[in-house]
């Protein structure tokens, strides 16, 4: 009995280091220090920086992995992965680092995992974080042959005085909504048994586009680096940031808002994605289970000063992001930042 007999091929693994080594050099920072292979990656802080501080955030990709691996998507969740570390990170106005992968399988596939780290750098490369490391561990015997999970560490840094926490947030404040990709990485337990239900396949449309349920579905997660990084760039005041992830707008847009306010958002201020309606209506899923499970097209939203919401929706747009403004901060009597408004 040797170790490759039972279920782990170390020549294997270390060809697979090898095939993914150009993948992680394309997305080095000036800040890293060696390569790939080592026990620990190596990261300088950025220069210049007087106070800086570190943010870190970690994340997966959640039971998205089913359906994509089902359907041979693993490069979208790679970007998956990057997105939900790295649009968290930034809520606080870091500039992502680097980042690091834990990739669990029970027999290495080199295909779908090369796939899988190539979609991680694609996503590392959009955010101008290295991919500084990662472990690849083979598992026989606790995941099935051809499954894998996920796990994604993001480091960010950021001048303290530049840090973005909610402390300049006040009453009469903009609400800007960045649109979403579509469902991005929440929820899927829920529409995976929406799928089932209705009986969908590769070949079930949405009934208005014409565009493929499963496409749709499986969409990577847009990632909103680029955008923070420009509204920065162009002198827009953020007062709050906040990604919109599982617990949908209810309970992602009042963390970044400090006690004694609120939001209170316009429902009718945008359509929503079409791929909603249809998760809806084949679930006959409650309104409110849809709004605390979904972003609902809502991927990231902005808190700036009254008189620069167009200049935040200006320089979205200018990033190719599609923006609105969503509502507006108030007062709040019971004294918890919470969300109102979803009623109309």
């Amino acid at each position: 009995m040797d170790y490759r007999t039972a279920g782990v091929d170390v020549v294997a693994g270390r060809a697979f280091v090898d095939r993914i080594r150009s993948s992680v050099d394309s997305t080095r920072r000036p800040e890293v220090l060696g390569g790939l292979g080592g026990f620990g990656g190596l990261c300088r802080l950025p220069a210049g920086l007087r106070n800086p501080l570190l943010v870190a955030g970690t994340d997966g990709v959640g039971t998205k992995l089913e359906l994509a691996q089902a359907h041979g998507q693993h490069h979208a969740v790679g970007l998956d992965l990057v997105a939900m570390c790295v649009n968290d990170v930034i809520t606080s106005g870091a500039e992502p680092l680097f980042f690091l992968d834990y990739i669990a399988t029970g027999k290495l596939s080199p295909e779908a995992m090369a796939a899988v780290v190539e979609g991680i750098a694609d996503g590392c490369r959009q955010s101008g974080c290295a991919l500084l490391g990662g472990e690849t561990a083979e598992m026989p015997g606790f995941y099935a042959p051809g499954r894998y999970d996920l796990a994604g560490f993001c480091v960010a840094v950021v001048e303290e005085q530049e840090l973005i926490d909610g402390r300049h947030i006040q009453a009469g404040d903009r609400i800007v909504a960045v649109a979403s990709s579509g469902v991005h990485s929440n929820g899927f337990s829920l529409v995976r048994r929406i799928l089932e239900l209705a009986g969908a396949d590769a070949s079930t449309t949405l009934p208005r586009s014409g565009q493929s349920v499963l496409e749709e579905l499986l969409t990577p997660t847009r990632l909103y680096g680029s955008l923070v990084k420009a509204l920065k760039d162009a002198a827009v005041p953020l007062h709050g940031l906040a990604h919109i992830t599982g617990g949908g707008l209810p309970e992602n847009l009042p963390r970044c808002l400090p006690s004694g306010l609120r939001a209170r958002i316009d429902p009718g201020s945008w359509e929503r994605p079409e791929v909603f309606q249809w998760l809806q209506q084949e679930g006959s899923v409650p309104e409110d289970d849809l709004w605390n499970t979904f972003n609902l097209g809502v991927g990231f939203c902005l808190v700036v000063p009254p008189g620069m919401e167009e200049a935040a929706l200006a320089t979205a747009a200018t990033a190719g992001h599609k923006a609105w403004v969503l509502g507006a901060v108030e007062a709040d009597p019971a004294g918890a930042a919470r969300l109102v408004g979803l009623s109309g």
